[in-house]
């Protein structure tokens, strides 16, 4: 019996039917009603595990109506952080991040390895060699700088991610284009020179689009969280469950 994997960040949900830690059908939606998209997915086939990563936690009345739709249920939030110890990972770090740094440990075993999510928040974790985690940084998103300048300024327009900037602006936009995602590339590119040993791994919504602008060699890896999650299932199936 397959096993479902949910993540409910900051502004989606994001859900993969998984085998192991073989990945099959993913999901996602963007929206308020994100329980009852999940319970949507639920209506045709019954998960042997249903995990769930969640932003915001899980609630007493939502756990029980989950309960009644899976075969197991593993809830990893702010409430269940026990997980965390198991992976030598601090309780302070968000399951999504812990996810991605499980699979990145997979990915690339005894090999030192840099996370970038490019999401809500741009967020930075280390992994060294020996798959010991050496902490991360956490930084405005791309969508979130261009929102903070129109909301904090006066004068400033909201502009959206542009296909294509100049180095320097030449109006009022083009400055704030170049600004923000110049700024961004200067922060990776000083990451990376920081560890120039580090195997990069680019996730999240905004991969693809600062990948294209690295000279350096990276790998994306869009489903990174669910990738780790599915892991961290499999791990519960072999200890738990057999």
């Amino acid at each position: 019996m397959a096993n479902l994997l949910v993540e409910t960040g900051n502004t989606a949900l994001k859900a993969a039917w998984a085998e192991g830690s073989t990945l099959g059908k993913t999901f996602r939606y963007q929206g308020e009603k994100m329980m009852d998209y999940l319970l949507s997915l639920l209506e045709k086939d019954r998960p042997e595990v249903l995990t769930v990563a969640s932003a915001e936690g899980v609630s007493p009345e939502e756990e029980e109506i989950l309960r009644g739709r899976c075969g197991h249920l593993l809830i990893l939030d702010r409430a269940h952080t026990n997980y965390l110890l198991r992976y030598n990972l601090p309780e302070y770090l968000s399951y999504d991040r812990a996810a991605e740094l499980i699979a990145a440990g997979y990915l690339f075993k005894e090999k030192p390895v840099s996370v970038f999510d490019f999401g809500t928040t741009l967020t930075v974790d280390f992994l060294g060699r020996d798959g010991r985690y050496l902490g991360g940084n956490i930084s405005p998103g791309c969508r979130t700088r261009f929102k903070a300048l129109e909301r904090y300024s006066k004068s400033l327009p909201l502009v959206d991610t542009p296909e294509k900037i100049l180095p320097e602006g030449h109006s009022l936009t083009g400055s704030v284009e170049s600004g923000v995602i110049s700024g961004i590339m200067f922060e990776i590119e000083g990451y990376i020179r920081r560890r120039p040993d580090s195997i990069v791994i680019f996730t999240g919504g905004d991969a693809i689009y600062f990948a294209k602008r690295m000279k350096n060699s990276i790998f994306v890896v869009c489903n990174l969280v669910l990738m780790g999650l599915a892991l961290i299932t499999d791990d519960y199936v072999e200890k738990n469950l057999k």
